[in-house]
């Protein structure tokens, strides 16, 4: 608890600065986007854990029925909650919640995502067996991890050293072995595992998990 606790003040520092960060391989986010929608039909209701500042969630709401995008951080979803205003998205709804500790009922959803955020998560376990909860029988998980041990080594230096003066969040290190392990252990059979980067070494693995 100590750490989500220190890490949603560290974001809260920087949500300003994260919402206006451009997206670094946009082609890559948007095959990841493409082959996300394939897998909705179009009435699902949607939940999404470490959205940020909702862009993923926005970007995705026309395609599901609902969407209940979820954050650590009040400042991100005080932002998040600007953009849907702003683009009059009203089946996006954003709250501040972890899926360990979400207040929603046994199978409340139909599927759910999380984008960049599995890496970023203390009890790792915790989260996605909370979302197994959260789904009904047979709902997906869809996920785009970061992969730190695919990673160049020297990332895994630098890490520490940044939080020790507060300058990152909790970064867990796991290969996308570990990390298929870590889904299937949670409950879910593992449907579809791709890599969708348009340029360099693709560490950010996309899986699509069934509820067992």
């Amino acid at each position: 608890m100590f750490r989500t606790v220190n890490d949603a003040r560290f974001w809260d520092r920087t949500a300003r600065k994260y919402a206006a960060d451009p997206i670094a391989d946009m082609a890559g986010y948007e095959r990841t986007l493409e082959r996300t929608r394939h897998y909705l039909k179009g009435d699902e209701s949607a939940f999404e854990f470490g959205c940020g500042t909702g862009t993923t969630a926005l970007r995705l709401a026309p395609s599901v029925g609902r969407i209940v995008a979820t954050d650590i951080s009040s400042e991100m979803i005080a932002i998040a909650r600007e953009r849907a205003k702003a683009e009059g998205r009203d089946n996006a709804t954003f709250e501040v919640a972890r899926p360990e500790a979400a207040s929603w009922p046994d199978g409340a959803f139909d599927v759910a995502f999380a984008f960049n955020v599995v890496h970023l998560v203390a009890e790792r376990e915790a989260a996605l067996r909370g979302v197994h909860r959260l789904l009904r029988p047979g709902g997906l998980f869809i996920s785009k991890t970061p992969c730190l041990k695919e990673m160049n080594p020297l990332i895994g230096i630098a890490i520490p050293l940044m939080q020790l003066v507060g300058k990152a969040p909790y970064v867990a290190s796991f290969s996308a072995e570990d990390l298929q392990r870590d889904i299937a252990a949670a409950g879910f059979e593992i449907i579809e595992l791709a890599r969708h980067a348009s340029r360099g070494r693709d560490v950010r693995p996309f899986v699509v998990a069934r509820k067992r």
